[in-house]
């Protein structure tokens, strides 16, 4: 089976067809281009290394938080050197990438032998693999199994707002759950798509990172 792999950019152009919101980014190929970008930016801003072949970019130092234009030039230098290190070869270029505060959650699908489509929806972030709280519905939902999903969460109450927090945007958090789940109705090849993390606050939620895998 031949796959194709959209890394994170990509992924995100993907995703933004069907509505799905996505953080402001600009993808570099050059210092240049990159000073000129981020004068329009407001810091901090994320430095990310884009290939396929850097899955976890958090392992290699492949995401770089930058708080003003001095740590921009330095890390972009460094992000650089990364990829020299490691001989990347399908090095897309470096995103920047507007900073988002906000819970850090998992939504993703996945081609299941049995069920077909499923989506999976938990607590996302680099701790993903250790907190293990993602649960899953058959494709496609739909509001009330959005809703159904997101409480079997086992840390809900922190989507609800504890000591004082508020509680995320569940309306934009259910319609983003129901719009993802209907994606495999026009793409039956598709066998995973992972956003990791999908960052909701009270106000908006913003996918950040985003990877798909289609069968050919």
């Amino acid at each position: 089976m031949h796959k194709k792999i959209l890394a994170e950019y990509e992924a995100e152009d993907f995703l933004i067809k069907y509505g799905i919101p996505v953080s402001k980014r600009f993808l570099i190929h050059s210092y240049e281009e990159l000073m000129r970008v981020v004068k329009n930016m407001k810091f901090p801003v994320d430095l990310k290394i884009i290939s396929i072949d850097v899955l976890h970019k958090s392992d290699v130092g492949g995401i770089r938080i930058c708080h003003h234009m001095d740590h921009i030039i330095r890390e972009y230098k460094e992000i650089m050197n990364i990829v020299k290190r490691l001989k990347i070869k399908n090095f897309e270029g470096i995103e920047a990438q507007e900073y988002v505060v906000g819970k850090e959650l998992l939504i993703g699908l996945k081609k299941d032998e049995t069920f077909g489509h499923v989506i999976a929806f938990g607590f996302g972030g680099i701790f993903t693999e250790v907190v293990k709280d993602v649960n899953f519905r058959v494709c496609p939902i739909d509001d009330k199994e959005a809703e159904k999903l997101i409480n079997e969460v086992k840390a809900k109450e922190i989507l609800y707002g504890i000591r004082g927090q508020k509680p995320v945007n569940f309306n934009l958090l259910k319609n983003v759950l129901v719009k993802i789940s209907r994606i495999p109705l026009e793409h039956d090849n598709l066998i995973e798509l992972d956003i990791n993390p999908f960052v909701m606050n009270d106000g908006y939620g913003k996918a950040v990172d985003a990877r798909i895998v289609f069968e050919e």
